[in-house]
């Protein structure tokens, strides 16, 4: 079984920190990119984190989120087992009144950590909330991780909009993490939610590495998360890895490369889809009387959707090395390709 819980995902973090890697923690929204991730993950043989917010369960769910974190709870479960990798799932960006939902997740069994999103907050109640969530994590005594976030990122995040940045002060990091009693922090040095480009963001590694600094001089030993990683270039990247951050949240990318793929494959293949001019587009009749029809080779979900899974496992697997997580994995099998 290589489905994890909170202290194996902790053992990892410590290792990708002490080796001076990090990983891609990547949002499922649909399963087709689920499967790419786990896929690209094993051929590269690097753990996986996976990341469920509440609007994406609530989609799964059919408007019901508690549903949707059932049913991607045990699809993740039944796909995880069967990796040759470290498999985990973090429940992202939980907002404050959304405990309803994380005990849905709690429910399910399926998380290694939790990440509660109170940066909108007065730095007081953002330490509140916080704690609140880090007693409700521990009266479950399973060892789930919390994330939490200090600082303000710039765009929008699960329909909540921001038009400016705060960054994270280091020495409010130090009393935020000892009295939250948070296990990674999520940090604001410059980048964004959504489509950015990492050319136009005033990124602040140098601000990373005192928050870093700092807390380690405090004795708290604490991973830190960037948020809005999808339009950071490979160099800013490797420079954060350098920093303290382990983690970077990816979520927009594997979206385009979904939808750019799709795109591709029906442009490529239209006429197996899209009646030639002079066919009339009886859809109704699904062309009974014409001499043309569609080919169900080319137009069935399965064959795309192998094609999205695979583009997304490259995508991944791409990642891994750029974070150094290839061939790092504390579960892999000997047959990963490294």
């Amino acid at each position: 079984m290589t489905f994890r819980g909170g202290p194996e995902l902790e053992t990892v973090y410590d290792h990708a920190r002490a080796e001076g890697h990090g990983f891609f923690a990547s949002n499922v929204t649909t399963p087709e990119i689920l499967v790419g991730l786990i896929r690209g993950a094993e051929r590269t043989g690097s753990d996986v984190v996976l990341q469920l917010k509440r609007d994406t369960a609530e989609h799964v769910g059919a408007g019901d989120p508690a549903a949707g974190a059932s049913i991607i709870g045990e699809y993740l479960r039944t796909i995880g087992e069967n990796a040759d990798v470290g498999v985990f799932l973090n429940v992202d960006h939980l907002r404050p009144g959304e405990e309803a939902f994380l005990d849905s997740c709690l429910d399910v069994g399926t998380p290694a950590s939790v990440m509660i999103d109170a940066s909108h907050e007065p730095f007081e109640e953002n330490v509140r909330i916080t704690r609140e969530i880090r007693e409700r994590l521990d009266a479950r005594d399973d060892g789930i991780l919390l994330e939490a976030e200090l600082g303000t990122i710039e765009g929008e995040e699960g329909g909540v909009r921001t038009d400016e940045a705060f960054y994270t002060d280091p020495e409010e990091a130090v009393e935020f993490v000892d009295r939250s009693g948070c296990d990674l922090l999520a940090v604001s040095i410059g980048t964004e939610h959504g489509v950015s480009a990492g050319r136009d963001l005033d990124l602040r590694p140098d601000l990373a590495a005192d928050i870093d600094r700092a807390l380690r001089d405090h004795g708290l030993d604490v991973p830190l998360v960037v948020h809005g990683a999808s339009g950071l270039e490979d160099d800013q990247i490797r420079r954060l890895l350098e920093t303290g951050v382990c983690k970077f949240n990816k979520n927009t990318r594997y979206q385009y490369e979904y939808a750019r793929t799709a795109h591709d494959f029906y442009a490529a293949h239209g006429d197996a889809i899209v009646p030639p001019e002079g066919v009339e587009d009886d859809r109704e009749g699904f062309f009974a009387d014409a001499e043309w029809s569609p080919r169900k080779a080319e137009f069935g979900p399965p064959v795309v959707i192998e094609e999205i899974r695979e583009r997304i496992a490259e995508v991944m697997a791409d990642l891994t090395h750029l974070t150094g997580s290839a061939g790092e994995s504390l579960y892999a099998d000997s047959s990963a390709d490294e």
